[in-house]
């Protein structure tokens, strides 16, 4: 495995980990100030600052998400990497009605140092059972 898939693909785990251990400070660190998340549910996009506050004050809650980072693939192109994935999640919404998904994402990373990336834009894309 390359240091760039390695790498890539543990800052998605830590996204995903943070996401649901609620872990705002590990999610500020790990999202450019700049992020856009466009929600697998209803293609709305959110900054940062609203996903950090609904993780904080629990109005959103993942109380669980399942990577497949064995099927990811992995690109790096300049200082820029890329994620494409698979989940299958479960989160809360505010009005505290639950919500889960399998789904394919698309996370773009940027390098800030030889190791380190912060997450600047995510996607998800609901899986569609077969009808």
């Amino acid at each position: 495995m390359s240091a760039d898939r390695r790498s890539l693909l543990d800052h998605d785990q830590r996204f995903f980990e943070a996401l649901t251990t609620a872990e705002v400070k590990v999610l500020g660190d790990l999202l450019a100030d700049d992020f856009v998340l466009v929600s697998v549910e209803d293609g709305a996009a959110v900054g940062r600052d609203v996903l950090l506050d609904a993780i904080a004050t629990g109005a959103v809650r993942f109380p669980a998400i399942e990577s497949f980072p064995d099927e990811a693939l992995v690109r790096r192109i300049g200082d820029v990497g890329i994620v494409v994935g698979r989940t299958g999640m479960n989160f809360t919404r505010p009005d505290g009605t639950a919500f889960s998904a399998g789904s394919r994402y698309t996370h773009v990373y940027v390098a800030v140092s030889p190791d380190v990336w912060q997450l600047v834009s995510a996607q998800g894309t609901a899986i569609k059972p077969p009808a």
